[in-house]
């Protein structure tokens, strides 16, 4: 997981950086540094200062520093991470950054987040045009039994067995509508459940998506019932020694009927410690019986299929280009309203900054411990999107307070003064500094408490 992590960061940063090399090279301002991750120890710019590679190639200096968090283009007649305030002494030069109009800055400045978002675009549309959408049919989950309410839902107030018909109070189509973010992340947003006969309304909490930071979490929320049906039989398990096969269907229990996989796991669970266990199971057209020694087990042995439903319970969407187009930007750009919804939930006090900031290791994890390229590609597109409006928040040394200062100039007609503007780099690589260090607490802390 962290190699994938690693290749999707260097990819990011790459592009990110070449935007801003791109759009100043237009502008024919000199790039003297190109870097990914950095040179030095961030932020102290003349800490240990070596490269794992460079190559000089015409006015730029191309390499891949040690510091693996990151990274950077110097572009000349510009104060940034590496503080070199040396060429500032001179006169302006015509190739230097301070020398053009505030415009050309500004597009120089915004180039990085510009290239993200069209690379974080470009990979929904190909993962929307070549994998297209797989979803499980909630009619299909209502007419089968309902939900298995796993730890979560049942703190909720969700029951297994329930249906549930109605989310914020419309219909939806599809099971996975359930934990879409826009939906844990709405204000006042509630389930609507079939109960029996009774309806029921579940109100979700405002801080319920903290219980998403694991990517297990979903397993402890809902399911689709499950028939008890046999996929596979463990080595020298009960199912093993009677002879159990793929396709038998686990029926009665100590003699109550079973209907489902969660029935099964109750009644096994309620009988441990007993010295017999007594089922059937379906085989075809005949019920086959059995009384079996119990003692020192909590199951029989045997394997659920690998899909959660049947493919009768799911709905494969493949997508023309054309409709790629239009709706992987649409995707792209919904994980920017998701990060302006958490933002709002941070700021109303709903959500706890704690839960829900991820360094590198939490990163990581959503990865996956298995490489995965369409989960590769999907978690890279995501953090494009999130990258590019990260670095367009006004603080000052990301690109967003760059754009900050700049756009006050436009307006006024008057830059900032030199002094105000380097202390405000400081203070921005003090925040920086700050957040980087409480995320890798962050990640540290939930690593060893296993939260």
């Amino acid at each position: 997981m962290t190699a994938q992590l690693l290749l999707s960061l260097s990819i990011l940063i790459v592009v990110h950086e070449w935007g801003h090399f791109f759009a100043a090279r237009k502008f024919n301002i000199k790039v003297e540094k190109f870097y990914l991750f950095f040179d030095f120890l961030f932020p102290m710019a003349n800490v240990l200062n070596f490269s794992l590679f460079k190559l000089k190639k015409g006015d730029t200096e191309y390499g891949i520093g040690w510091f693996p968090l990151g990274g950077y283009v110097k572009i000349a007649g510009m104060v940034d991470e590496s503080m070199d305030k040396e060429q500032l002494k001179l006169p302006p030069q015509p190739w230097e950054f301070r020398a053009k109009p505030a415009w050309q800055r500004l597009i120089v400045m915004l180039g990085g987040i510009i290239v993200n978002v069209i690379v974080g675009v470009l990979i929904f549309i190909g993962m929307t045009y070549f994998i297209g959408d797989r979803f499980i049919l909630n009619d299909y989950v209502n007419k089968n039994g309902g939900v298995q309410a796993m730890e979560l839902a049942q703190k909720l107030g969700i029951k297994t067995g329930d249906k549930i018909v109605k989310i914020n109070g419309k219909d939806f189509d599809y099971f996975d509508d359930l934990t879409k973010t826009d939906v844990l992340l709405s204000q006042n947003s509630s389930y609507t459940v079939l109960r029996g006969d009774q309806q029921l309304q579940i109100p979700i909490p405002a801080n319920f998506i903290e219980n998403f930071g694991k990517k297990e979490a979903m397993l402890n929320f809902l399911l689709p019932r499950r028939l008890p049906v046999i996929e596979y039989v463990s080595k020298d398990s009960i199912a093993d020694k009677i002879g159990l096969k793929q396709g038998d269907q686990i029926v009665e229990v100590g003699g109550k009927s079973i209907l489902y996989y969660d029935e099964l796991r109750t009644e096994l669970a309620r009988l441990k410690g007993a010295d017999s266990l007594s089922f059937k199971v379906k085989r075809g057209s005949e019920v086959l019986s059995f009384n079996e020694y119990f003692k020192g087990h909590t199951n029989i042995g045997f394997g659920l299929p690998l899909y959660i439903v049947p493919p009768d319970g799911e709905k494969n969407i493949k997508y023309s280009l054309g409709q790629s187009v239009v709706l992987g930007p649409a995707r792209a750009f919904d994980v920017i309203g998701v990060q302006l919804k958490a933002f709002g939930k941070i700021f109303r006090r709903e959500i706890s900054v704690k839960n829900s900031l991820s360094g590198p290791i939490g990163m990581a994890k959503a990865y996956g411990g298995t490489w995965d390229w369409e989960r590769f590609w999907r978690m890279t597109g995501l953090l494009s999107m999130v990258l590019a409006f990260m670095n367009l928040l006004p603080i000052p040394a990301l690109d967003g307070g760059y754009v900050m200062f700049l756009l006050y100039e436009m307006i006024t007609g008057r830059e900032a003064s030199e002094k105000f503007f380097e202390n405000a780099i400081k203070v921005g690589m003090a925040i920086l500094l700050a957040l980087m260090v409480f995320v890798f607490y962050n990640d540290i802390a939930k690593l060893i408490m296993g939260s």
